[in-house]
């Protein structure tokens, strides 16, 4: 039996984002709910999110997806292999990613979702990596999509306040060096019903303080390891991008992995939680307004539902 030979390592080439258009800000929730903004923006740091009205994730992704290509330079019938990270499909099947595939023009790749909630991009990343390196693929296109409005319960204040709709996209290429660094991951499944929807008749639910004082006390060890087995040195790091839960959230894990010289996303503010879009948007935007410096190190660091957790040090394009 023959092994397939792959690169010697893979690295992103491009990153694309979409954000639907309308605006939901705190004041507007505040007409519908006991809430204010004071008293969002001191617990989760959000000022305003969007949601999508006829938009699918589908849609969602195509677009973002479509900004990742054009900015690699690929053409569409380069890409071999297309994984899409999602966890609010209203449907189950048929999957995502051969529908966004055969929207781009991407003929007959390999295509599938991943579903690991807002751990999800950093995941299907790792996959891309392995898949390129292992000769499974040339190149990926990876793409975080979520359309959680359809699945919260808009009078609810402990999940209204929070998530969002929204799109990002990578595309992953062979390299002669690492640019992708490896992964670690691993979940807690105990705490399983922390973050979950019940049925398909059911709205999500939250238990915000398991998740807060897991996420606090239990991913900064994560991130570190992430540096160690890239060989990275926390202080060179030129960004850390954390799935973006909470600001709250964000502060403590960054204070405690010594990145000191990193610029931390904080694309909540403007965006709220969009799972497992929620990496690769803010970072693609971080790069737009020219915020980090291509060739750069970022630490990406995916968590939520499952619950399960991802991360690696990546190089900016």
């Amino acid at each position: 039996m023959k092994v397939s030979q792959g690169a010697p390592g893979a690295k992103i080439l491009a990153f694309g984002h979409y954000q639907p258009s309308k605006v939901v800000t705190n004041d507007d929730l505040s007409k519908t709910m006991e809430t204010s903004d004071e008293w969002i923006r001191s617990r989760v740091g959000i000022q305003e999110r969007r949601i999508a009205e006829a938009e699918t994730e589908i849609d969602l992704a195509v677009q973002a997806g479509g900004k990742a290509l054009a900015a690699s330079g690929l053409p569409a019938s380069d890409v071999d292999l297309v994984i899409v990270a999602t966890c609010t499909m209203e449907t189950q099947i048929p999957n995502a990613a051969g529908r966004v595939a055969t929207r781009l023009g991407i003929d007959a790749p390999g295509a599938l979702d991943v579903n690991t909630a807002c751990s999800g991009f950093c995941y299907a990343l790792a996959v891309a990596n392995d898949a390129i390196r292992a000769g499974s693929a040339t190149n990926v296109l990876v793409i975080g999509t979520e359309r959680f409005s359809p699945w919260i319960d808009w009078t609810d204040r402990s999940t209204a306040v929070i998530f969002a709709d929204g799109a990002g996209a990578a595309v992953v290429g062979p390299s002669d060096t690492p640019g992708i660094g490896p992964v670690v991951w691993g979940s807690a499944g105990d705490k399983a019903d922390a973050i979950m929807v019940k049925d398909r008749h059911s709205f999500l639910q939250q238990e915000g303080q398991t998740v807060f004082r897991w996420a606090t006390t239990a991913l900064h060890p994560v991130a570190r390891q992430a540096c160690e087995r890239a060989g990275v040195d926390p202080a060179e790091l030129a960004a850390f991008v954390p799935h973006q839960a909470n600001v709250r959230i964000i502060e403590a894990i960054a204070r405690r992995i010594g990145a000191d010289n990193a610029v931390v996303a904080k694309d909540i503010v403007l965006a709220g939680n969009t799972s497992a879009a929620s990496i690769p948007m803010a970072l693609s935007r971080m790069i737009e307004r020219g915020e980090v410096p291509s060739g750069g190190l970022a630490l990406l660091l995916g968590f939520g539902a499952g619950l399960t957790y991802a991360g690696q040090v990546v190089e900016i394009p």
